[in-house]
């Protein structure tokens, strides 16, 4: 069976609801992961490219902020301040207004999904 990546949005929803630094810290993570992997099996899957192994990431993120579509240049720059927070929510021993960064991740995770899920239905439609 196919793992459904949006469910870590879920996961990191419910571990938000807490003042846990943990639990936020994890939050961030896994929004970013829920919208990294939608991101790149849309990449994988709608558009056929194959993603390198090394600097995944940060290729991913380039494929969608280097577009000429309106949409898919939020969904990379999105994809980018939220790998900025997971960024630092994994590696940083200071996380400054963690709370707030916390359901800015969320924000940004639904959105990114969401805009995929959009050019999915486009594409289909056309």
């Amino acid at each position: 069976m196919t793992f459904n990546w949006s469910e870590y949005l879920n996961l990191a929803e419910e571990l938000a609801q807490t003042t846990d630094e943990a639990k936020l810290r994890s939050a961030i993570s896994r929004a970013y992961y829920a919208a990294f992997i939608n991101s790149r099996n849309f990449l994988q899957e709608r558009d056929s490219l194959t993603i390198p192994a090394e600097n995944t990431h940060k290729y991913i993120i380039n494929q969608f902020k280097n577009s000429t579509d309106p949409v898919r240049i939020k969904i990379g720059r999105r994809l980018l301040r939220l790998r900025g927070f997971r960024n630092q929510a994994d590696y940083e021993n200071t996380f400054l207004l963690l709370v707030e960064k916390t359901q800015e991740s969320l924000t940004l995770a639904r959105r990114i999904i969401s805009n995929l899920d959009n050019l999915w239905q486009n594409k289909q439609r056309a």
